[in-house]
């Protein structure tokens, strides 16, 4: 029987990774797999999963039209595992915990679950309602306590706390960080402490 699994973590904490070793897995296996990522998101180039250890691999994209159904995936299809979930829409969500119940395929899906202002993503917040099986990705912060909060950054390293929902950046652009960093970061000056991230 399959399963809906949410793995869920700020900003760097290796998702990528966990799913391209979860793939590699499979198909040490012999098992087929299924990986999509969103399409909008080319950090890494348009339709490559990449992570920060170097590894990338040519994946599916998937967009608010993309429909999720065991019959639009090749046979023999052993998992389905999904990179950026946190960009699927809650329709889509629902989409894959069917497919998860009733097609029989496990459903592994790695993203984040807040944004830069501390608000949920759409799907997210449908993957931490829906999914069977949950788990929280560590990372840390710069101040050594657990990062689980999303900081978006100007240019001048000042904390961003208006804007669009999604703007895709790196490294550069976001830092993943612990709730005390997340509000100690004022709006005159760099975020935290002097070189903190630096």
């Amino acid at each position: 029987m399959g399963k809906l699994y949410f793995r869920y973590a700020a900003m760097n904490a290796g998702k990528s990774t966990a799913l391209l070793q979860a793939a590699h897995n499979y198909e040490e296996r012999g098992m087929r797999v299924a990986l999509f990522t969103a399409a909008h998101d080319d950090r890494a180039g348009s339709g490559l999963i990449g992570s920060r250890l170097g590894l990338q691999r040519s994946v599916a994209t998937f967009g608010p039209a993309t429909q999720f159904e065991r019959a639009a995936l090749e046979p023999g299809v052993a998992c389905v595992l999904i990179d950026e979930a946190q960009f699927l829409t809650p329709t889509q969500v629902r989409q894959l915990h069917r497919m998860a119940h009733v097609g029989g395929v496990p459903v592994l899906c790695f993203g984040l679950r807040s944004d830069f202002r501390g608000d949920g993503f759409p799907g997210a917040i449908a993957l931490l309602t829906l999914a069977d099986d949950l788990e929280e990705m560590k990372t840390i912060c710069a101040c050594a306590r657990k990062a689980s909060m999303n900081m978006r950054l100007d240019g001048n390293g000042r904390r961003v706390r208006e804007g669009e929902q999604v703007v895709i950046g790196g490294n550069e652009r976001y830092r993943a960080v612990c709730p005390s960093c997340f509000y100690a970061a004022d709006d005159d000056g760099p975020a935290r402490a002097p070189g903190l991230f630096g």
